[in-house]
């Protein structure tokens, strides 16, 4: 299969995640793995964004795989990469976060493992909030914190006195959501907030 920049970009990110990109060396050794390739770096004299219309990437399987930039309207074949995760730029309550994971995809994300916690970290760095929303809500009726997926919270990563903190029951129900920056913690916020959040995905 063969298409323009735009239009694998768009493929993939209906079909996928998003197009293959290579920010590190382990992303590098994945991509080498799906391409059968064994360079690493821009082919002599590249980039030169000759005419000033170069502004997409290739690498080229008959020059060992070496990068060379060329216009985006060029046909060629592409590679996909697929996140068990998604970030959604969308600012909704929690309430709202989870009827769109649900309808879309499968769920606002649990975090039950560091494993998880990890892939959360990868994910919140393109947010537009300073927070996004997690798959987790407290009780107050039991007073515990529980995942949206029935669990309740036994790996926890919680910034200092959000997950002990008395939570005012009568205003809004708390619900779970992560910094997108700094140590990625998480926080306790009334469900009503404006936030992006994270989906789990389908399987494939």
């Amino acid at each position: 299969m063969t298409k323009t920049w735009t239009e694998a970009q768009r493929y993939c990110r209906e079909n996928y995640t998003d197009l293959a990109t290579v920010n590190n060396i382990n992303d590098m050794n994945e991509l080498k793995k799906t391409v059968n390739n064994n360079q690493k770096y821009w082919d002599s004299g590249e980039p030169n964004n000759s005419g000033g219309s170069e502004n997409c990437a290739v690498t080229e399987m008959i020059n060992e795989g070496k990068w060379d930039n060329l216009s985006c309207s060029q046909f060629h074949t592409f590679v996909c990469h697929d996140d068990e995760l998604m970030l959604i730029q969308k600012n909704l309550s929690w309430t709202e976060a989870v009827r769109y994971c649900r309808e879309n995809h499968v769920d606002l994300v649990s975090v039950d493992s560091q494993k998880i916690q990890l892939m959360v970290k990868a994910a919140v760095h393109q947010a537009w909030t300073a927070e996004v929303w997690l798959g987790l809500r407290h009780s107050c009726s039991v007073g515990i914190w529980f995942w949206v997926n029935g669990e309740i919270v036994c790996y926890d990563h919680w910034a200092p006195g959000n997950e002990t903190e008395v939570d005012d029951c009568e205003r809004d129900v708390r619900s779970g959501a992560v910094q997108s920056g700094g140590d990625h913690l998480w926080i306790s916020l009334p469900g009503s907030h404006k936030l992006n959040f994270i989906c789990r995905r389908k399987n494939k």
